[in-house]
């Protein structure tokens, strides 16, 4: 079976809308959401109501978490507040009670699904080399693989018996310098993957944001993906 997995739409319904399609074109009936489906960007209820019509299992996201009243908005920096600022008077009661019954975790035969760390996931810790990646293969058992977003960056960790730690980049707001939006396609048989990389209409989602009166910073980002 081969499984889409996408994280950190942030929003980004253009961007959330290029990615399904481009699964849809994959033949993917399976698809797992990471979370953050809110934050940063201008259509936080239409991506919850998209994912949660599109994708077969979501887990929190420190965002959504934000949203809800659970994580504390003095952990987040000023652009990311005044989304989740603006964002509470988007989203509507449904879709914010259903980011409030997300679970941390979800897995697939020995796939594990999680948005920041295996370890202690509502800490909301981040994985950026394979020093931090180290602490948390041991944690990940039976699972084998750990498919995570938070940082927006993909990347690859490989831990001994043959676990390993796969980020999958951000569909609505990437930071690896590289604008498409981005998700990985996982075989659970060869337990193969590819990242894949998804043009959309980014003059489209900035728009949005400018529109909406939210910081020009999280538009013009966008653009050179960071």
């Amino acid at each position: 079976m081969k499984i889409g997995v996408i994280s950190d739409i942030h929003g980004n319904l253009p961007a959330l809308e290029a990615v399904l399609e481009d699964c849809e074109q994959r033949g993917l009936s399976t698809i797992v959401c990471l979370g953050d489906s809110v934050g940063y960007g201008a259509n936080p209820n239409e991506c919850c109501d998209l994912v949660r019509t599109r994708c077969t299992a979501c887990v929190m996201g420190n965002h959504d978490s934000a949203l809800c009243g659970v994580t504390p908005l003095q952990f987040f920096n000023a652009y990311a507040r005044a989304a989740i600022d603006w964002s509470l008077a988007m989203v509507d009661d449904p879709n914010k009670q259903w980011l409030r019954d997300l679970p941390l975790t979800h897995a697939i035969e020995d796939a594990l699904f999680v948005h920041a760390t295996p370890k202690d996931p509502g800490a909301w810790n981040y994985i950026h080399n394979p020093d931090e990646a180290a602490m948390h293969f041991a944690v990940m058992a039976p699972s084998r693989t750990a498919f995570i977003g938070h940082s927006h960056i993909p990347a690859h960790f490989t831990g001994s018996e043959n676990r390993r730690i796969i980020n999958v980049g951000a569909v609505g707001q990437p930071r690896d310098r590289n604008p498409h939006a981005g998700y990985v396609v996982y075989d659970t048989e060869t337990r193969n993957f590819q990242w894949c990389r998804v043009n959309y209409d980014i003059q489209r989602a900035a728009q949005a944001i400018r529109d909406a009166g939210l910081p020009e910073f999280l538009a013009s980002r966008l653009f050179i993906g960071m």
